[in-house]
């Protein structure tokens, strides 16, 4: 592989059997065992030094965070741990309860992805931080969707 796949340069000339063989490299079952999958793309060196980018500031960020730590704490402390990754597979479920149209989306997900079971776990995990970090008591869709989103190895490998 050259390096270049998905660079905005188009710069990759890499033919799909070639990316093929090298993404096979990595097993689906270590592929499970990743929680996100996210591609991020070359940032251009002009941009690192544009001090008007603005975005969030860190100690939002941190504040968040936090927040969602102490959320997690207090939910999680009787199983005997402390973040949302660490849920026994067995407890799952219960911690991260999903309504109806929540299930109907991971299910068509998981048909389509191919998903194994522990994929679809850490999903599940995935979906509640993501609650946890907007202050959500419950799963909603839109959290389900963002954590499927970051299972970006699993769409390129089934479509």
């Amino acid at each position: 592989m050259c390096g270049w796949l998905g660079d905005a340069s188009d710069q990759c000339r890499c033919t799909p059997p070639l990316i093929d063989r090298y993404r096979a490299r990595v097993s689906g079952p270590l592929l499970d065992r990743i929680d996100l999958h996210v591609e991020v793309p070359r940032v251009a060196v002009a941009s690192l030094a544009d001090d008007t980018a603005g975005g969030e500031p860190s100690a939002a960020i941190r504040a968040r965070v936090l927040a969602a730590r102490a959320r997690q704490q207090e939910r999680l402390g009787r199983l005997g741990v402390s973040v949302n990754a660490h849920v026994p597979g067995r407890e799952v479920r219960r911690v991260c309860r999903i309504d109806g149209r929540g299930r109907r989306l991971l299910e068509a997900a998981s048909d389509r992805l191919g998903l194994s079971a522990r994929a679809y776990t850490r999903i599940l995990r995935v979906a509640r931080t993501i609650a946890d970090l907007a202050g959500e008591k419950e799963i909603t869709t839109s959290h389900l969707a963002e954590a499927i989103q970051y299972r970006s190895l699993d769409r390129r490998a089934r479509t």
